[in-house]
């Protein structure tokens, strides 16, 4: 289920605007309606009108609006009590969003329906490491128009999507202002490249936030507040205040990976020194691991470490335990600051939890005491489809909230 559009005034209530205006906010209001109901439910006209105020005949013209620009359909009959049933609706099956994202050592697409169901996933290896933007770019291009490509034989059209990147980001320029582990600076990215004539385009989020948006959606507790943090080449953090994503006035708040954990440590890629990316990176992690993964990929990299650690090995072990001691040094910071007292793990931290979690619990309690229970800190419930996942869903929820932008 995606989440729905805000309400706007239904018939009964002053809207603002010109009545173009109040048709494309009544457009949202159903198609959001539509979008509310539980997955397998597919409500009649008569069920939307009474969900959102609005009289069954302006539901039954804003449905054919909705109809013929594709994004739902028909399904069935749904019976209703007494008389006859109606006709279900449902988001279009046959209608995607590419979710696609850029990291350090990958590229990724992944073809998402309106439902938030993933249609088809594909993942590169590969070394993207102070590589000018346009080389990486044309080859998520090649690769998001072969997931575009297969996810039309299956009859499924690409609408636009979200590419998701480890580093500071200007949405509305398509800019990437820093993203110190790809070497980009100022990096004005082709976006309308990765996917040419679609009526949505393609909209720019940062990794960690998309990644954080996605583990909104799938909590299995409903947690509305909660600080994600996840672990790659950097370290990333999404704040997610009463279910809405905290991000600063410049959108730039959340940068766990860069809190200084050791004054006098290492220099770190953001200029910085001693940040936490210094020892909970993944590349910081492998070297205090001892481990020789030149020219190795990422899932090799991580599982060399896990036989280091399931076999026991020294290097290993206190490699983990410096990195989980450092990271609930960023944590208990940042839980005095937002006063947030639930964390989620995601990227290798997820991942390298059954020997992370004791020494990140300890510093905890050390260093922001009654801040963080041992109940409040779980692993993603989403996993390494986060970004995407999260890049696709907030393109969703913003067609949601605009179906007219597909207005045929």
């Amino acid at each position: 289920m995606v989440m729905p559009a805000p309400a706007v005034a239904g018939p009964g209530g002053a809207a603002p605007g010109s009545v173009g205006d109040v048709r494309r906010s009544n457009l949202a209001l159903v198609l959001g309606a539509i979008a509310e109901f539980p997955p397998g439910t597919c409500p009649s006209r008569a069920q939307i009108a009474g969900a959102t105020g609005l009289t069954k005949a302006s539901v039954s013209s804003l449905v054919l609006d909705l109809l013929a620009a594709g994004i739902i359909r028909e399904v069935g009959l749904n019976p209703q009590g007494r008389g006859r049933p109606g006709v279900g609706l449902e988001l279009n099956p046959g209608r995607a969003v590419m979710g696609m994202e850029v990291n350090v050592d990958y590229i990724s697409a992944a073809a998402v329906d309106l439902a938030g169901n993933v249609v088809i996933r594909e993942v590169r290896e590969r070394d993207n490491r102070n590589s000018a933007d346009a080389p990486v770019l044309a080859a998520l291009a090649t690769l998001a128009g072969r997931v575009r490509s297969t996810a039309g034989e299956q009859g499924v059209e690409v609408l636009g999507g979200g590419l998701a990147v480890p580093g500071l980001v200007e949405p509305a320029a398509g800019r990437v202002l820093i993203a110190p582990n790809l070497g980009w600076v100022d990096a004005d990215l082709d976006l309308d490249a990765l996917l040419p004539e679609t009526p949505l385009g393609v909209a720019l989020f940062n990794e960690a936030n998309a990644a954080a948006l996605a583990e909104l959606r799938h909590r299995p507790d409903g947690a509305s507040d909660f600080l994600f943090v996840s672990g790659e080449v950097g370290v990333g953090g999404g704040i997610v205040i009463g279910s809405e994503l905290f991000t600063g006035p410049e959108g730039h708040a959340g940068e766990v990976g860069h809190i200084v954990v050791d004054p006098d440590g290492g220099r770190c890629s953001c200029g910085g020194t001693g940040c936490l990316e210094t020892i909970a990176g993944q590349d910081a992690i492998f070297a205090a691991a001892g481990l020789a993964l030149e020219g190795a990929s990422r899932s090799a990299g991580m599982s060399a470490l896990r036989q280091a650690l399931e076999a026991g090995e020294t290097k290993a072990l206190s490699a983990v335990r410096r990195a989980g001691r450092a990271l609930g040094i960023a944590l208990a910071s940042t839980a005095r600051v937002v006063n947030i007292h639930s964390v989620v793990l995601g990227g290798h931290f997820a991942v390298l939890e059954p020997w992370l979690r004791q020494p990140l619990l300890e510093s905890l309690q050390k260093y922001a005491p009654g801040k963080y229970t041992p109940e409040q800190v779980t692993v993603s419930a989403v996993g390494e489809s986060g970004a995407l996942l999260g890049a696709a869903g907030s393109v969703i929820r913003s067609l949601v909230e605009a179906p007219h932008r597909l207005h045929a």
